[in-house]
């Protein structure tokens, strides 16, 4: 019997250590500048966006004391109170994704302070959503429990491999975004097109315009008259028997640019099931290739704490380098 009481005590204690308790957060000049909504998000992990919304009509969020709306911008010095919040255990299905998780340590490129800068697999989504509810922005926070923040600086195609940055502070996050709308990032692509590249095919201008079709496939068509202005710069690397790897530098950032480029140049990317050459394809799968031949071989920018330029090269996955020393190279 006092074996029992013993027990329960423990449970009651510690039931007591897990229960939520109020949160104090004072801003600092990372956080400032940003809308209330968007930190509580990122800082309240797991907690959906219509309950923070209502807590804060509540009263239950609070800054310096006094009810705030979701677009009041923070500011250094505000004071935040946020009421006792249990948060629904949620994996994303992190444990099943266990193995992912472990083998992007082996991904990453260069880590510090402000950036990790990764290897993506193909064949992994960026982020969650869009029927999925894992991607490579979820296994890195698995990854990095600790990290305050972690945001995407850039995309890549989920078939697309290769260099990706990601932010661990707002202010990296800001001054990398101010590089790329610049035009002061660059972005080197390796991609095994279909055929003879002409070396004198150095650039690709074609406009592209996004169309969404019923099935909620979104596609890419050249269209000089209603398209967005896009600029493509290629160079022949490598020439194989009925193949060319060439080196894409994206001037303008357009979905699938790369890929539509190749395909309007009549030399479509290896693997890819959207933009590609079947016959092509075939050939390829033939030979061992399981994927979209499009890879993020480098990407150079200037760090926003040191400000020196920084250079990252990807090399390319094992499978692909099979592929390459297997196929018949002949002279450029």
């Amino acid at each position: 019997m006092a074996q029992d009481v013993v027990k329960s005590k423990d449970s009651d204690k510690q039931t007591e250590q897990n229960k939520p308790k109020v949160q104090f957060i004072t801003v600092d000049k990372e956080d400032a500048g940003q809308r209330i909504d968007n930190f509580l998000l990122r800082t309240l992990k797991g907690v959906p966006k219509s309950h923070l919304y209502r807590l804060m009509r509540k009263g239950e969020i609070r800054v310096n004391k006094k009810r705030i709306k979701p677009v009041y911008k923070l500011a250094v010095g505000d004071i935040l109170r946020i009421a006792p919040i249990r948060v629904s255990e949620k994996t994303d299905e992190v444990s099943t994704k266990l193995s992912v998780v472990a083998n992007l340590e082996h991904q990453i490129l260069f880590e510090d302070d402000r950036l990790i800068v990764i290897n993506k697999p193909s064949g992994m989504a960026v982020h969650g959503g869009s029927g999925l509810s894992f991607g490579l922005i979820e296994a890195l926070r698995a990854l990095r429990p600790d990290a305050r923040m972690l945001e995407l600086v850039h995309r890549l195609d989920r078939d697309t491999s290769g260099c990706l940055v990601v932010a661990k502070k707002r202010s990296a996050l800001r001054n990398l975004h101010e590089q790329l709308r610049n035009k002061t990032v660059q972005k080197f692509y390796h991609a095994l097109v279909k055929g003879h590249w002409p070396t004198k095919l150095t650039r690709v201008t074609d406009a592209l315009k996004k169309n969404d079709l019923k099935s909620g496939e979104r596609v890419v068509v050249v269209d000089n008259i209603e398209g967005k202005e896009s600029e493509t710069r290629y160079k022949v690397l490598q020439r194989y028997q009925g193949a060319t790897l060439v080196r894409a530098f994206p001037v303008t950032g357009r979905t699938h640019q790369i890929r539509v480029h190749c395909q309007a140049s009549g030399h479509s990317i290896a693997g890819d099931a959207k933009y590609g050459n079947e016959t092509f394809d075939a050939s390829l799968k033939e030979k061992g290739l399981k994927r979209l031949f499009l890879h993020a071989a480098s990407i150079e920018f200037t760090h926003p704490k040191t400000e020196q330029r920084l250079k990252i090269e990807a090399p390319l996955e094992p499978s692909l380098e099979k592929l390459l020393t297997n196929m018949v190279e002949v002279e450029k």
